[in-house]
């Protein structure tokens, strides 16, 4: 079983992802040491899991080809699957679909 730290009380060399990433480190492949547990007053408590920051890696450098993929993930996400059109906007998945496909009546008005 892991350790479960409260909030601000997680001893030093232990950090979340964000915290790796703002470090411009990862975690690497390595193991969850511990449990980051901050209070929350309507539901249950807020988790986050700590890593050792001596084992972390740098974050890999963006390459020219990783650059393109990525663009052409996001130019995907704008293409609507009912008009085909380039919605200009990156298209909602609680939609599935551009604004004038999704509400056809607004849109003539």
């Amino acid at each position: 079983m892991i350790p479960v730290y409260r909030w601000r009380l997680a001893p030093e060399g232990l950090a979340t992802r964000r915290q790796l990433r703002a470090m411009g480190l990862r975690p690497g492949g390595q193991d969850v040491v511990a449990e980051l547990e901050r209070p929350r007053r309507r539901r249950g408590p807020l988790v986050a899991f700590l890593y050792r920051v001596d084992l972390a890696r740098p974050v890999r450098p963006m390459t020219p080809a990783r650059w393109a993929a990525l663009a052409k993930a996001n130019a995907a996400r704008q293409i609507c699957p009912e008009c085909g059109r380039n919605a200009g906007y990156r298209i909602p998945a609680s939609l599935g679909m551009c604004a004038p496909c999704a509400y056809p009546d607004t849109a003539a008005a």
